[in-house]
């Protein structure tokens, strides 16, 4: 049974739905392939920000409407400045500086977010579904970072790349363009699960329920230490999370977890 809350316009390009605690943010600008103009990367990061803050929600879906979950950067928008006194510099700056502080803003978000992928995800729409923790595609998905077909290597979408996939993989969407199938991108780690067409969106919200059935203190804590960990030296890496653990075991919910193991019951998640 739907649990929907009504749907919330945050911009002409996005919208908001409650599936009880999960969000889902649906890009909807489908003529233009759901492209990542400046006004959507903003949406996006207040959507963000609104729902870091909303205690009820526990998962984040991200889907698209139309043929591309997401063409990245709008290429006519930013082209459109070339003819600035600075030749482009500044716009070109915020462009690619908000897109970067948005895709750090899922990283950051106490919730997981889940991509679902239908269609074609390139460039920064590809940077998009490596930013988020999880990601379910649709059997004809497919995925590129093309920039270097047009003389744009794409720069940032490595970063999130590159932390997704293993070295060679990476190198190999960001010097060749060429697009690659959903089963490719789950062999090599960029996607979770592949589904039928069609079914990505239900695949990601399988997802979303699972982990909002877990403690959200406890999904937040392992979101920020793994997030942290991946960073560190290993011995830094271990000292990180042996304070992280043992802050973790003295949380009511892991006191609360492990007496229901014990006890063989259902635990009661938030009790004092």
């Amino acid at each position: 049974m739907s649990t929907s809350s009504p749907v919330a316009d945050l911009a002409s390009t996005l919208r908001r739905r409650n599936e009880g605690p999960v969000a889902v943010l649906t890009l909807c600008d489908a003529k233009r392939r759901n492209a990542l103009s400046l006004a959507t990367i903003a949406a996006l990061h207040v959507a963000l920000d609104d729902i870091a803050a909303d205690a009820g929600i526990r998962a984040v879906v991200i889907e698209a409407e139309g043929p591309a979950f997401s063409a990245g950067h709008d290429l006519k928008e930013l082209t459109a400045h070339r003819g600035d006194d600075d030749g482009g510099r500044a716009y070109f700056t915020k462009t690619f500086g908000n897109c970067a502080a948005m895709m750090q803003a899922i990283t950051a978000l106490p919730q997981p977010v889940i991509a679902a992928v239908e269609g074609v995800a390139t460039a920064a729409g590809c940077q998009l579904v490596a930013a988020c923790d999880l990601a379910v595609a649709g059997e004809d998905a497919q995925f590129a970072t093309p920039g270097v077909n047009i003389g744009l290597f794409c720069s940032t979408p490595m970063v999130a790349l590159s932390r997704n996939v293993p070295r060679k993989h990476a190198m190999e969407l960001l010097l060749t363009g060429e697009l690659t199938g959903a089963q490719e991108a789950a062999r090599i780690g960029l996607v979770n699960r592949v589904v039928a067409r069609g079914q990505a969106l239900a695949g990601a919200l399988d997802f979303g329920r699972k982990i909002a059935a877990k403690p959200a203190s406890t999904v937040s804590l392992g979101k920020r230490a793994f997030v942290r960990q991946l960073e560190m030296p290993l011995a830094e890496a271990y000292a990180f999370t042996t304070r992280v653990i043992v802050e973790n075991m003295l949380h009511p919910d892991a006191a609360e977890g492990i007496c229901a193991f014990i006890e063989k019951r259902a635990p009661n998640w938030g009790k004092p």
